[in-house]
């Protein structure tokens, strides 16, 4: 048998990436549980202006995955300062396109805080002050997605768990502080997202500068990088689009179908870090036996990984079935949203199972380079398996279950491109760059 890597050296990298997945949406709760007593208003805005920002910065993802796949892969072949050194050209990268982000969405701040809040001036003024303030940590928090990729690349996410809880812990303490004790209302909570970035790239920074190698951004690095932004960038805009557009449509199906729309899709988002857990845990050691040249060993533990993933995604997918009368009651007590989402129900619990595999070969592909590939099937599974059914449920009329039909098939046809590209091993290409 081909020796793979051990199960508890995974788990000892998907146990860290789950504890920094999870940090900023339990800081979301404690922001939300502070801002949530200055009444409505303040908490719509909240909503509107995080949300923005939010899918702002997930496209910027391509800081953390690009730099973990190219340091992995120097760090396998034995040359970790070149393995740092590209974590100071994403850094570079990201202090760039976080000013310009920051810019860009300064001048478009007013007319998308209008699109998001609708026919609520008070929400849409509520949220275009928090925006405005919080918009100042972008550059900050793409110094972190940058400084998160190479140190997982060298397979160090001991420091981003660290780093990441202890600027959650600035910011939640900040945040009451400045709402209530300033009597700066909402844009309080602003100001300490702001202090708790600039507190976190601070702690990623002077990592970087520990490792004593060349600060000097040069044309090369920084152009390697934006080739990752490209496929990867396209792939999150394909996923943000299918789960927005979803919500979207779910919204005008009536109050209790979007209610139940909502249950299940932020608990698929819940149970997504888990998963993604494994995706981060893939990138950094199927970059690293890629770079060590070690190909059989690199397609054993990528096969492990999806037997890992198809586990826990069993379990998932078996939970929630069982508690389908259940589960919805924790977040409602309105028997017609209770019965609202069976319709989505069925097809929420029975793709977690292939949900599982399909996170793992995206940390998989992420991790041997091969994202144009990966940006490629993400893009079928849109236009060939939601988007039909988005469709058939605006002018057909097939409701919530047509919604969930066509995420269910993005997910089934990711898993059957990305499973195929995974058996036949065209991805394992040895060498110290991809």
């Amino acid at each position: 048998m081909t020796t793979r890597v051990s199960d508890r050296r995974i788990f000892a990298l998907a146990i860290p990436a789950l504890g920094s997945l999870a940090a900023e949406p339990l800081y979301l709760l404690v922001d939300t549980a502070v801002v949530g007593h200055l009444g409505k208003e303040s908490l719509a805005g909240l909503a509107v202006g995080a949300a923005l920002l939010g899918n702002a910065i997930w496209l910027m993802n391509f800081l953390a995955y690009g730099t973990t796949s190219r340091a992995s892969r120097l760090f396998g072949a034995g040359r970790r300062q070149e393995a740092v050194e590209r974590g100071v050209q994403a850094t570079w990268l990201g202090a760039i396109v976080g000013v310009l982000l920051l810019i860009v969405l300064q001048v478009f701040a007013d007319p998308l805080t209008g699109l998001i809040a609708g026919d609520h001036p008070e929400t849409q003024a509520a949220a275009l002050g928090w925006l405005r303030i919080a918009l100042f940590g972008v550059p900050f928090v793409t110094i972190v997605l940058a400084g998160c990729g190479w140190l997982r690349g060298v397979q160090d996410l001991r420091k981003p768990l660290v780093y990441l809880i202890a600027s959650n812990i600035v910011s939640a303490a900040l945040a009451p502080l400045l709402v209530y004790g300033f009597d700066l209302g909402l844009n309080g909570s602003a100001y300490a997202n702001v202090v708790g970035q600039i507190f976190a790239a601070a702690l990623f920074l002077q990592a970087l500068l520990r490792e004593q190698v060349s600060l000097r951004p040069y044309r090369e690095g920084l152009i390697e990088q934006l080739g990752a932004a490209r496929d990867l960038g396209i792939r999150t805009i394909a996923l943000e689009s299918t789960f927005l557009s979803a919500t979207a449509v779910a919204s005008r199906l009536g109050p209790e179908q979007v209610a139940a729309h909502l249950i299940a899709i932020q608990l698929w988002y819940f149970l997504a870090l888990t998963l993604d857990a494994f995706a981060i845990a893939a990138q950094a050691l199927i970059g690293e036996l890629l770079g060590a040249d070690d190909i059989a060993a690199a397609r054993a533990t990528a096969r492990r990984l999806c037997q890992l993933g198809a586990m826990v995604g069993a379990v998932f997918g078996a939970i929630i079935l069982a508690g389908w009368r259940i589960i919805p009651r924790l977040f409602t007590n309105d028997d017609d949203v209770v019965d609202a989402t069976g319709a989505a129900w069925i097809w929420f619990g029975g793709m977690q199972p292939f949900a599982g595999v399909v996170f793992a070969i995206d940390g998989i592909l992420v991790g041997a380079g091969d994202t144009a590939f990966m940006r490629n099937f993400t893009l079928v599974a849109v236009l060939g398996g939601y988007l039909p059914c988005m469709l058939g449920t605006i002018f057909l009329g097939w409701g919530l279950t047509g919604l969930w039909v066509g995420i269910t098939l993005f997910i089934l046809i990711r898993f059957g491109l990305g499973g195929a590209r995974t058996w036949r091993g065209a991805w394992a290409i040895g060498g110290a760059t991809t």
